[in-house]
């Protein structure tokens, strides 16, 4: 399924194609294509798509003949893929291919005070879709938020602030259910895992 919405597919290619359809790479062709969590591509896919981009042509699923493309990759990543090529489960080649220009995301806890302006980004929209009113961040509640480690990034501090606003009394967040494990400095063993996202554009 991710070959055919990659590169496409010829009629008939597979049973349901009934119609021959062009992937995301053509059509992304003259333009910037996204690839979320570049990491997870298994090899078979890693190997058509250095071939593509190598090449700047593609062969759709149950097609011979190549198509040209010329689009801009954008990937990302939260794994360490240096170490997955040392392992062998991402190419070489494709690493240093993407491998461009490459632009370090931060994980929350290093960002200062994101956490808390994310907080309140989010506490004004879950609170508009749940109908709270107005909602406010106690200063304990900030602290709280600006002392978690945050394994689990901004997903982690989205889920937090609506369990949050779910459970808001009085015009103020409580945070002791939303967020149990308060005051954490570093992350727990198990989390340290967490790794900052990369982007890697070619």
């Amino acid at each position: 399924v991710l070959e055919s919405e990659l590169f496409g597919h010829a009629r008939g290619a597979f049973t349901g194609a009934e119609r021959e359809r062009r992937g995301l790479l053509e059509e992304a062709s003259g333009g910037t294509i996204f690839l979320d969590e570049i990491g997870d591509l298994d090899l078979p896919l890693q190997v058509k798509l250095l071939r593509a981009l190598q090449e700047k042509e593609l062969r759709r699923v149950g097609e011979n003949r190549p198509r040209p493309i010329d689009a801009r990759v954008v990937s990302a990543t939260s794994r360490d893929l240096a170490r997955d090529v040392e392992t062998g489960r991402f190419r070489e080649d494709l690493f240093y291919r993407l491998h461009v220009a490459v632009i370090r995301l931060p994980p929350l806890r290093e960002r200062g005070r994101d956490a808390l302006l994310l907080a309140r980004h989010f506490l004004e929209r879950y609170a508009r879709e749940y109908g709270k009113g107005s909602l406010s961040l106690a200063p304990e509640a900030a602290a709280a938020i600006a002392a978690h480690a945050w394994p689990g990034n901004v997903r982690e501090l989205q889920n937090v602030i609506e369990r949050a606003v779910i459970t808001a009394q009085g015009g103020y967040l409580n945070l002791d259910r939303a967020l149990p494990t308060q005051g954490a400095a570093e992350p727990p063993a198990a989390a340290t895992t967490a790794r900052p996202a990369e982007l890697l554009t070619v």
